[in-house]
């Protein structure tokens, strides 16, 4: 009798949950993933909103469920606390569900690539001022006899400095530096004091290669960013910028990588044409889109990297990369947003890449200090100057909002990607 009402209860226990199951799946609704860990700094974000429509929607997800979704793409991993282009920010940015992870990709000098955010950012990514390969920078550390550092201002160390082992052998840690140190070890500390250096013990520097093994391991997708660099050391090691961008395709065909999971990425538009026009990646190929704060306008680039400064102009060029099969662009966030009456709207550019039937993506949530408010917190925020309409850091969620409801962009990068997950699960994007 005791194991027959076992059986019973277990049915029923099996039977409801297959139900629930479907129901949820009819619905759109999304399982929670115990994988997925948000941590408290959505909550206090959302707890910190003023009384609205907006914080009340958001209260009303507190309790989840929380999943991984696209919506929510890890800016070089978690890099508002944990070292960019690490393994423990890769780690991490899965961890707060974002569905996507970039590796920005330069390369050795030896022609591996590489996960950097640029070609020559060692000396403030990495340990290596205070190692023996300093020697080999471009610029490397100057000593008096007394040990003293002479010229942190000047001091440059590139990832084409170095052959692949060497790369391998440094250990990732935030980008922040002390130029006005007098020792290698000072040198490397400057961290922002909204950031911290708790994380960087562990913190592993990876080639491309190893973070698309590691997004595979996480369940996580792809958007490397291919990297600009030094002209003639391009030439020297790949014979070119097609061959750069080819060997950057390669990688993610050896890796058996999907074109429908991977967003390859590049300021450089000759890169995306060229991805489009000979590689299997090209279709969801993201033409980045830089923003100049100083003349409020896009600082953006020809195929012969001539600037295009006149509106009419980009439009023009924006219009003739749709017809060469351009589908996604991303604008930096300044560039998609405006402030009329206090309140945030989308930007005339969001509205002209609309109308061209172009799919949206931009960066950078959460990496700016928003404690007072926009007018303090630099070029992420220099669409709303005076702080009009974000006066705290809880504000994030107005601008975030007005992007996907409004703007309906299909992601954001963000340095902390539970804080757009939060977000995009509470909203049902997926």
């Amino acid at each position: 009798m005791r194991m027959t009402s076992t059986l019973a209860v277990a049915f029923v226990t099996t039977a409801l949950a297959a139900f629930s199951a479907a129901t949820c799946a009819d619905h759109g609704y999304h399982h929670s993933d115990d994988s997925v860990q948000l941590g408290p700094r959505p909550f206090y974000l959302v707890e910190g909103m003023d009384e609205g429509r907006l914080k009340d929607r958001l209260m009303e997800c507190k309790d989840g469920p929380f999943y991984r979704t696209d919506f929510s793409i890890g800016h070089r991993g978690a890099a508002l606390q944990f070292p960019e282009h690490s393994d423990v920010s890769y780690r991490a940015g899965a961890r707060m569900g974002a569905g996507i992870v970039e590796c920005d990709v330069t390369f050795t000098k030896d022609g591996e690539l590489v996960c950097r955010h640029s070609e020559c950012d060692l000396h403030t990514t990495t340990n290596i001022v205070d190692t023996k390969l300093a020697r080999k920078c471009t610029v490397p550390p100057k000593f008096d006899a007394s040990d003293v550092l002479l010229n942190g201002s000047e001091i440059q160390c590139c990832t084409s400095d170095l052959e692949l082992s060497e790369f391998k052998s440094l250990k990732a840690k935030m980008d922040a530096s002390d130029p006005s140190a007098t020792t290698a070890e000072g040198y490397l500390g400057g961290t922002a004091s909204w950031r911290t250096d708790l994380f960087i013990g562990q913190a592993k520097v990876l080639t491309f290669k190893e973070s698309i093994e590691l997004n595979q391991e996480l369940g996580v997708k792809h958007t490397p960013e291919l990297k600009g660099g030094d002209d003639k050391r391009i030439r020297k090691i790949f014979h070119g910028q097609k061959q750069y961008a080819q060997a950057f395709a390669d990688e993610l065909q050896a890796a058996g990588v999907k074109p429908r999971d991977v967003w390859p990425q590049s300021f450089n538009v000759n890169d995306v044409l060229y991805w489009i026009d000979n590689t299997e990646y090209g279709k969801q190929a993201v033409f980045l889109i830089d923003y100049d704060a100083d003349k409020d306008n896009l600082l953006l680039f020809d195929r012969n990297g001539n600037r295009l400064e006149d509106r009419d102009a980009q439009l023009k060029f924006l219009w003739g990369l749709k017809k060469a099969k351009v589908r996604i662009v991303a604008p930096a966030m300044p560039a998609l947003l405006a402030v009329e009456k206090g309140q945030i709207v989308p930007s005339q550019l969001a509205k002209d890449l609309k109308r061209m039937g172009f799919d949206i993506i931009t960066w950078t949530f959460e990496r700016a200090d928003l404690r007072q408010g926009a007018s303090k917190a630099g070029f992420y925020y220099d669409f709303d100057p005076s702080g009009a309409a974000i006066e705290k850091d809880s504000d994030m969620y107005k601008a975030l909002d007005v992007l996907a409801r409004e703007v309906k962009i299909l992601g954001i990068f963000s340095d902390w990607p539970a804080t757009v997950t939060y977000y995009a699960n509470c909203m049902g994007l997926d």
